[in-house]
């Protein structure tokens, strides 16, 4: 590089050279002579030559020259400042792919969170209230369903009478035969048991006598309270009679052969059975139902040992107040 500046340096010096000569030479022509000197003081006069470059072009050429010069003297800093430009350029795009590469690696990277947001708590806790007040009022309107449909079947209308009750010929307590004609006109309750029973049938009597008396009150009610016993052997007229002393005046107690219970016991469809035979102690299994039967002596509703005192009393004023609309 150093030497084609020299180069270039030196052809530009001969040209100048040349150019100063050819000008001095046409300034000396162009400034007349205003004295006459004498011919012998002349220096001898140089031939002319043409001109080696004609007049006018050794401007050009020398702008063309200068341009030449100037270019071929800003190429290799040009060259120089291209490289680094362009390193400067590959360093800002090297440091622009770096600063994209980090801006969408952190861009493109998921922002990760913990496995259970907030949001979705709430989200999934709301859900579960909701599905347990839906469950909650769901079971409630069954049960609703349910106990209406019960009340339904107790309170609705009878399709038919059931066969329970019939003709019977027995003794009561006082050693005169009865039948079931004996009985028509009154309401009556029966029930059927044995004078030797522990618990059960005593319960069941003092119930009965209790509510015939509150039958009376509070619906002014007359209520014709029956045992009938289910034990022939051991149940003589004596032992009834004081057996029914014992629960209430208006009681009567019935009995009868063993063919006779086993009638009336078919006839009111009550199961009896001995359980135990050991001499003359043993206990007699059977039905525990009241029989509400009406003035002709038919059957209108049983009540079993689940009524209380209370139930049983307005169970019963409740089926005659219905029959007697």
């Amino acid at each position: 590089m150093a030497t084609a500046i020299w180069r270039n340096a030196s052809r530009l010096r001969s040209f100048n050279r040349c150019l100063y000569a050819r000008s001095l030479s046409q300034f000396r022509s162009s400034i007349p002579s205003s004295t006459t000197t004498p011919h012998s003081l002349c220096a001898p006069s140089l031939p002319s030559f043409p001109p080696a470059i004609p007049a006018g072009a050794e401007f050009k050429s020398l702008g063309i020259y200068g341009r030449f010069l100037s270019n071929s003297t800003a190429t290799p800093t040009e060259n120089q400042e291209k490289p680094s430009s362009s390193s400067k350029t590959n360093s800002e795009e090297t440091q622009n792919t770096g600063g994209s590469q980090q801006s969408s690696g952190s861009e493109g990277k998921p922002v990760r969170g913990g496995p259970v947001s907030w949001l979705s708590f709430l989200l999934l806790l709301a859900t579960g209230i909701g599905i347990i007040f839906y469950y909650d009022n769901l079971k409630k309107r069954h049960i609703e369903e349910i106990s209406n449909a019960s009340k339904a079947v107790k309170e609705g209308p009878s399709a038919g009478k059931a066969a329970i009750g019939g003709p019977f010929n027995l003794v009561n307590h006082d050693g005169k035969r009865v039948t079931e004609k004996d009985f028509k006109g009154k309401w009556t309750l029966v029930y059927f048991g044995f004078t030797h029973c522990p618990d059960i049938c005593p319960d069941e009597l003092l119930k009965l006598a209790a509510a015939i008396d509150k039958i009376k009150e509070k619906a002014g009610i007359d209520i014709v309270p029956v045992f009938i016993s289910v034990d022939p052997e051991r149940d003589t007229i004596e032992q009834v009679r004081e057996y029914v002393k014992e629960f209430h005046p208006k009681l009567v107690g019935l009995t009868g052969t063993p063919d006779e219970i086993k009638k009336v016991a078919r006839a009111y469809r009550v199961y009896y059975m001995k359980t135990a035979e050991e001499d003359s102690d043993y206990l007699v299994d059977h039905s525990i139902v009241m029989y509400l039967m009406d003035p002709n002596m038919e059957f209108v509703k049983f009540f079993g040992k689940n009524n209380d005192v209370n139930s049983l009393t307005d169970g019963v004023i409740k089926e005659i107040s219905q029959r007697k609309k």
